[in-house]
């Protein structure tokens, strides 16, 4: 019997390969009218605003960081720059090598399996078309929920939306937005992803007081779950 009934991943930095702001990013300040750095410094200190969703739809969001930047794009430049930032955003993810098989490992162990995820609205919109999709059990995003890591009200809606208890359930991240501390004060047991390549990763509120387990790779979520099952095949 597996030792949890779910695993709960992070996405951006878990599921993903490190992430930075990609060269794509300069096309949509350009469409903005707006220095690519000005943009940047505006996204990075209005992350959690975004992500919380409060500001309204994408479009309607682009125009609140406009505001801050200090630039006035046209209604059509907007529109222009939202599809940019999408395709921006998507060009930023790299799935792990891993993630398929992991995932697909559980699900054949009988473990459920379940996305929360600090983000803006790129996300929900592009997530369908990755190979991760149809093996996640349940997607929570905070623009969607209206709230942040670490929150509980994220892990609590995964866990009503798989109707397990919080004790039942492994979360996994590489430690943005406290999230490591916000599952286990939601009853999860936490642990965090410290995969080489995270020294370059772009994140937002580390859980720098987070002393928890740690795991080199996503392979070693199953010896976490199953400890007596066949090891992951990759590649």
């Amino acid at each position: 019997m597996p030792r949890f009934q779910a695993v709960l991943f992070d996405f951006f930095g878990t599921l993903t390969r490190c992430v930075q702001r990609g060269s794509a990013h300069r096309a949509t300040a350009e469409l903005l009218g707006c220095p690519p750095e000005t943009l940047t410094a505006v996204l990075d200190r209005t992350y959690y605003q975004r992500a919380s969703g409060r500001l309204g739809n994408a479009e309607a969001t682009l125009r609140w960081v406009c505001e801050q930047a200090g630039v006035h794009p046209s209604d059509g430049a907007v529109r222009s720059a939202v599809a940019s930032r999408h395709r921006a955003v998507r060009a930023d993810t790299r799935l792990r090598d891993e993630a398929v098989p992991v995932l697909a490992a559980l699900r054949q162990r009988g473990v459920r399996t379940g996305l929360i995820s600090d983000c803006t609205h790129e996300l929900p919109a592009f997530l369908p078309q990755l190979a991760v999709a149809p093996l996640l059990d349940v997607r929570v995003f905070s623009v969607q929920v209206g709230r942040c890591k670490p929150d509980p009200a994220l892990y609590l809606a995964a866990c009503r939306r798989l109707d397990l208890a919080p004790a039942d359930c492994l979360y996994v991240g590489d430690g943005g937005s406290q999230e490591l501390t916000g599952a286990e004060r939601a009853g999860m047991t936490a642990v965090r992803l410290a995969a080489p390549d995270l020294t370059d990763h772009m994140v937002f509120n580390a859980d720098r007081s987070w002393h928890g387990p740690l795991l080199a790779s996503l392979a070693g979520v199953l010896d976490l779950v199953d400890p007596v099952a066949a090891p992951l095949a990759v590649g």
